[in-house]
């Protein structure tokens, strides 16, 4: 994934994951950076594009499980990062908790 990243942004922790929207697990790579958490959808997906949350948005992150078709938990192998607005995403990845302290780390500063 080629990114663009303005002055001042760096990148913190990265790696291949899967984004959960609806009953499709998208398949990507997850970036998280100084100032906010970047998905990037590998081309070949049906549903692809790139989803970024500013970490001021991010009201907090945990691990959680996998739902098949997106209602039955199924492997706890997920992050799930809930936002400001209502909204959670939830990503599949390895080393979720690492996941979970490198936000924390970076909302806190």
């Amino acid at each position: 994934m080629n990114v663009q990243l303005p002055q001042g942004e760096v990148i913190i922790k990265e790696g291949a994951a899967n984004l959960q929207k609806g009953i499709e697990t998208v398949g990507g790579k997850l970036r998280l950076t100084n100032q906010r958490l970047l998905f990037k959808a590998h081309k070949l997906n049906v549903l692809g594009g790139t989803t970024e949350i500013e970490l001021t948005d991010i009201k907090s992150s945990h691990v959680c499980w996998t739902k098949l078709f997106g209602l039955i938990p199924f492997v706890p192998n997920s992050l799930a990062v809930l936002t400001n607005d209502g909204n959670e995403y939830r990503f599949v990845l390895f080393d979720r908790k690492a996941w979970v302290a490198a936000i924390d780390a970076q909302k806190n500063g």
